[in-house]
């Protein structure tokens, strides 16, 4: 069967942790490899996405670690970063505007 490698990276503003991870990881960009496989026998190209991982950075002379990862944990995980960093600014910007 056809496989194919895709990456991207993600950022992260804070400290996030992940399903089956079992403990925070901290912020920074991470890579994200997703491998697809073609599903044969249409008459149109069509891939369905077999496995998920983040590739965390190397930590000092530690090996950097590839995590399965559920692509759907992964997303909820960015999307709460993203609401916490927008909450944050909120609140500096708030915070910046009141008489002292």
């Amino acid at each position: 069967m056809l496989t194919r490698t895709k990456r991207h990276t993600v950022t992260f503003s804070g400290p996030f942790t992940l399903a089956g991870v079992d403990r925070a990881l901290p912020p920074g960009a991470y890579e994200v490899v997703t491998d697809e496989e073609l599903i044969e026998g249409l008459s149109f190209p069509v891939y369905r996405r077999v496995s998920t991982f983040l590739m965390l950075p190397m930590q000092g002379r530690a090996p950097g670690e590839m995590l399965a990862v559920s692509p759907d944990d992964l997303s909820a995980a960015l999307e709460h970063d993203r609401a916490a960093g927008a909450r944050d600014a909120q609140q500096d910007t708030g915070n910046r505007s009141k008489p002292q």
